[in-house]
């Protein structure tokens, strides 16, 4: 019988990281099944999906957390394996002028709204005639049956002047 894994780390970037974590999934006759990793400020930080057979998991877990010895920061959670995946019936994109809380301002008309945020990327730019900060996001994100896209574009508009919101359905 087989169980999965969800698998966080975290370490200051280098070549390798990729190498090293997949080696030891391998090695333990683990399958990496899906992963987000980025490098961000020097770190380079993912999560992984990987199915590994019960008995190996106690090995697979022993050898990932000796990456600590080498400044990994890593988490390992057990998950149940997804029945049906969530997939996004949107896609969201977002220019503004950046501005402290704007994440949290977004993401609350969201909640309210009953939408489920499926994959999230922000960046911080500077505008390229006036050099002022821009925030920019792009989205997939899961909304209600009944939700109405137009009354979500509406709802993000409103949180201040200067967003510009694109919505789409996929």
């Amino acid at each position: 019988m087989s169980g999965f894994l969800i698998i966080s780390i975290m370490a200051d970037d280098r070549p390798g990281l990729v190498e090293t974590l997949s080696h030891i999934i391998r090695e333990n006759e683990g399958s990496w099944l899906e992963s987000r990793m980025s490098h961000l400020a020097g770190k380079f930080a993912g999560i992984v999906q990987v199915q590994v057979n019960d008995n190996k998991k106690q090995s697979l877990t022993e050898a990932l957390m000796l990456l600590k010895d080498q400044n990994w920061l890593i988490t390992i959670e057990e998950s149940l394996p997804t029945q049906q995946k969530n997939k996004p019936n949107a896609k969201l994109n977002i220019v503004g002028n950046d501005r402290p809380g704007i994440v949290s301002d977004v993401s609350q008309v969201l909640a309210k709204l009953g939408v489920n945020v499926l994959e999230l990327n922000t960046q911080f730019e500077s505008a390229a005639m006036s050099a002022e900060a821009l925030f920019k996001t792009q989205a997939d994100i899961q909304t209600p049956a009944n939700a109405d896209l137009d009354d979500v574009r509406d709802a993000l508009e409103n949180i201040s002047n200067d967003l510009m919101v694109e919505l789409k359905s996929v």
